[in-house]
């Protein structure tokens, strides 16, 4: 999380997501169409991991419903509740809503009510299995 989001903070978000999940070359990577998401160095670095890039059509504000859909959730779910007294103090509560309850406990209707975990998990699982 940074104050902005520059081309430096999204690189980085994407090179701990690389380290983290390790996935296969030729992932497609969706973005919006963001000046950090089109910028050379970024663009570089999907090339260098492996991805495919798709980016949101102008004007279609539906490419990028899913992520629209998350941040309504945070702020509904977390955000709006809460006053927070310093930026780091507000940091450590979205990253544990992220990281501990929406990723691993709260149920997904489209994931047939399974945390992202589980649906995460069962899918490595069938992925293997083929």
């Amino acid at each position: 999380m940074a104050e902005c989001m520059t081309q430096e903070l999204t690189g980085r978000a994407l090179f701990r997501a690389v380290q983290q999940k390790r996935p296969a070359v030729g992932l497609i990577h969706h973005s919006d169409r963001g000046s950090q998401y089109c910028a050379h160095g970024y663009r570089k670095l999907i090339e260098q991991f492996g991805m495919r890039a798709s980016m949101s059509r102008r004007g279609n504000c539906y490419d990028n419903a899913p992520m629209e859909s998350f941040w309504g959730s945070l702020k509904n779910e977390l955000v709006h509740h809460c006053r927070y007294v310093t930026r780091a103090e507000a940091e450590a509560s979205i990253r544990e809503y992220i990281e501990i309850f929406y990723n691993r406990q709260r149920r997904h209707s489209r994931l047939g009510y399974l945390s992202l975990a589980v649906f995460e998990q069962n899918f490595n699982i069938r992925a293997a299995a083929v």
